[in-house]
């Protein structure tokens, strides 16, 4: 099965490329680390290591913050359409090694191949094409008075620091790295140290592609007194864009304040998956359960936490729980398998914790609740939970207000809309939302209402470049799509001139 999805060749020549280790991309080359300290990479399906990685710090990010500041005085006085050519140029070489990026994306993260194959590598080249097309098309404002004229011009802001997340590596980067380019920065990219393979394949086709030297740079490390909190204090670097937990995005706002840099997070979510009696059975339980599962519940926009109206709910449960025993944990490269493992032991242990401690607070666990049980070596050695499903009546439990980030929902009876309201809108969480129903004038009723900066209806992870897209309350600060990401990556100038 898995020869028909990626072949042999790839798989062979992706695995010799692995084993020859991972180096930063700095000022256009690949290079070690000073110190010539390495970290392993785990293979999250199987336990083992999957490569080893160049440890990066101070003098790395110095490197490269020095390379991408005298590479901006170049390229951020290009033409858009000169930079969109070699940006067009890199996005097309994505798509012509789909399968290795797909393959690397596997390995690296666990999510089986099944939820990447169709429009993963796409949606990645179109976050760059979107923003080299934007980028040439939006257009400056003109305000004529009685003898004076003000205009405006958008100036690029200079080096753009992006740390991006282990659960979507490739995709999230490319997300940021679009914008960012296209708008005439520099980019300093810190992929997250669970998954750096993905954004290290990708470095090198942005060489292919003759991004300029120093334009694009990569930097591996952890966070801490690393790659990542020097990033966060270089005075060359002018914004950060990060997605990621909240307790981090706190840390690196306050690296940051010093250097007053611009900054753009999203950060955690609770998300919210409200089903109305009214609903049609099956397409609830299809968005709840991409919802919910998808990328094993790794994903911030996550509908882990569900509600359903007392008139549905008991055969909605019933129904969820039979679809949630028939996925199938198993090898990430099988097209068969329908849930991945979670990225690392420690985040195993984390999810694990919270499960134990639901239990404990005697909240009951309808299915699942360990560790997947059955799979053949070397996957038994893999961090593997079975889908779990609680039933929790009382919404004040941890299980019920904290980001679990794996394959665990909840679920809560309700008959008052305003009760439910009351509950997601006191949480410190503000990210997503999904309502399902067909009332549509109470479905808009509850989507306006809800304190989430993403509401979708009868559907779920739904997107579109040019929206804007972000969360609310402890979920983020600002929001990146469209014109939003452009105006975080541009400094909007007003010029004046008397015309008489």
């Amino acid at each position: 099965m898995a020869e028909a999805v990626i072949p042999n060749a790839v798989r062979e020549r992706m695995d010799a490329w692995m084993r020859q280790g991972l180096k930063h991309f700095i000022d256009g080359k690949f290079v070690d680390s000073a110190n010539g300290e390495t970290f392993s990479v785990p293979n999250p399906a199987t336990g083992q290591e999957l490569t080893r990685c160049a440890l990066g710090g101070k003098e790395e990010i110095d490197l490269a913050a020095t390379a991408a500041a005298r590479a901006f005085k170049t390229w951020g006085r290009m033409a858009p359409a000169e930079r969109g050519k070699l940006l067009r140029r890199w996005a097309q070489l994505m798509i012509e090694h789909k399968d290795e990026l797909n393959y690397l994306e596997c390995m690296d993260v666990g999510r089986p191949i099944r939820e990447g194959i169709a429009g993963y590598v796409e949606r990645m080249a179109h976050n760059i094409t979107f923003f080299a097309d934007l980028a040439e098309k939006y257009y400056d404002e003109a305000f004529v008075l009685p003898g004076y004229t003000f205009y405006t011009n958008r100036q690029p802001v200079g080096v753009a620091g992006l740390i991006t997340p282990w659960n979507m590596p490739q995709m999230l980067s490319t997300w940021k790295i679009g914008p960012a380019l296209a708008a005439g920065n520099t980019v300093i990219l810190k992929p997250a140290e669970l998954t750096p393979v993905g954004c290290t394949r990708l470095a090198e086709l942005a060489r292919e592609a003759g991004i300029p030297d120093g334009v694009f740079n990569v930097v591996h490390g952890f966070g801490p007194d690393s790659a990542g909190a020097y990033l966060t204090m270089h005075p060359d670097v002018k914004l950060i864009s990060f997605t990621g937990e909240t307790t981090t995005g706190k840390v690196i706002m306050a690296a940051g304040a010093p250097t007053l840099k611009r900054v753009s997070f999203e950060l955690g979510g609770k998300g919210n998956n409200i089903i109305f009696a009214d609903a049609d059975l099956e397409k609830a339980l299809d968005v709840t359960m991409r919802a919910a599962f998808y990328n094993q519940g790794e994903v911030c926009l996550a509908g882990s936490r569900i509600f359903v109206e007392q008139p549905l709910y008991d055969q909605f449960l019933e129904a969820l729980l039979a679809r949630v025993k028939a996925l199938r944990p198993g090898d990430p490269l099988d097209m068969n398998t329908t849930l991945g493992p979670v990225i690392a032991q420690e985040h195993f242990d984390r999810v694990m914790g919270f499960i134990d401690r639901a239990k404990a607070q005697g909240v009951q666990c309808l299915t699942g609740g360990g560790r997947a049980e059955g799979l053949p070596a070397p996957f038994d050695g893999g961090y593997f939970i079975a889908p779990t499903v609680f039933a929790a009546p009382d919404p004040s439990v941890e299980i019920v207000q904290e980001e679990v980030f794996g394959p665990v929902v909840s679920v809560t009876p309700f008959t008052d809309d305003e009760w439910v309201l009351d509950i997601i809108n006191a949480g410190r969480y503000g990210l997503s939302s999904v309502v399902q129903g067909k009332d549509i004038s109470r479905l808009h009723r509850m989507a306006q209402r809800l304190q989430s900066g993403n509401v979708w209806i009868n559907s779920w992870f739904v997107r579109d470049l040019r929206v804007p897209f972000g969360g609310m309350k402890e979920s983020g600060i600002g929001r990146e799509g469209g014109m939003h990401s452009l105006d975080f990556y541009t400094e909007l100038q007003t010029i004046g001139i008397p015309t008489a």
